[in-house]
């Protein structure tokens, strides 16, 4: 991992240690079962034990290590269990995010959802996956900022950052041209302002990305 004076320095320093851990944790950087350390982690990322402390207390409301009188911090992870359950919240809670985003969304949010897909239709006719995945998770974000909902904002964005590896591998292995398309279907529902249909097919779109992560890994 990176010093954190090395990354910027706008940015709280607890937020940054934070963000590298989870990060890890996320990636397979860190393994379930791996010790976080204060000091160890302090030496590596060159703060002081405080940002830390508070890093690996907000790690541990996310359920992403849990602290034990004996070991201290330890990485849990997210299991396939785990990400399983999250799909089917996200399949519920996003289409109630979509249905109020049919209500609530601006003109310059659509414009940007209408730039994202094309973005994502380009790459995809260049077979560029990758970029097609990496426009993924800005998608999302617009539709939680249109719902107007702030709880379901704060729901959505951890639940999509906690399987934003489930969710690139999916795109990238297998769903790129699904994903696109749905996410064009999508857009149409919004614009149209039709909560029903955009509830509809937002449930549709995160069921076939739980079904295609799964489909992967076995």
């Amino acid at each position: 991992m990176k010093k954190i004076q090395d990354l910027n320095a706008a940015t709280p320093v607890r937020a940054q240690v934070f963000r590298q851990l989870e990060q890890a944790i996320l990636d397979g950087d860190l393994v379930p079962g791996t010790s976080l350390t204060e000091v160890k982690l302090s030496a590596e990322l060159g703060v002081s034990r405080t940002p830390i402390r508070e890093a690996l207390m907000q790690l541990e409301l996310e359920g992403l290590v849990k602290t034990t009188h004996n070991k201290g911090a330890v990485v849990v992870g997210i299991s396939s269990d785990d990400v399983n359950d999250i799909y089917l919240i996200r399949t519920k809670v996003e289409g109630l995010a979509a249905r109020r985003a049919a209500q609530n969304i601006t003109d310059e949010e659509l414009s940007d959802l209408r730039e994202i897909v094309e973005l994502q239709e380009f790459y995809l006719g260049r077979g560029d996956t990758l970029q097609v995945g990496n426009l993924d998770q800005r998608y999302h974000e617009i539709v939680y900022e249109g719902s107007r909902s702030r709880p379901l904002k704060q729901m959505l964005t951890l639940f999509h950052n906690s399987i934003q590896k489930a969710r690139a591998t999916s795109v990238r292995r297998g769903r790129a041209q699904a994903s696109t398309e749905e996410h064009r279907a999508i857009l149409t529902a919004l614009e149209n302002h039709d909560p029903d249909e955009a509830e509809r097919l937002m449930g549709v779109h995160v069921e076939n990305a739980r079904k295609s992560f799964f489909e992967l890994m076995e």
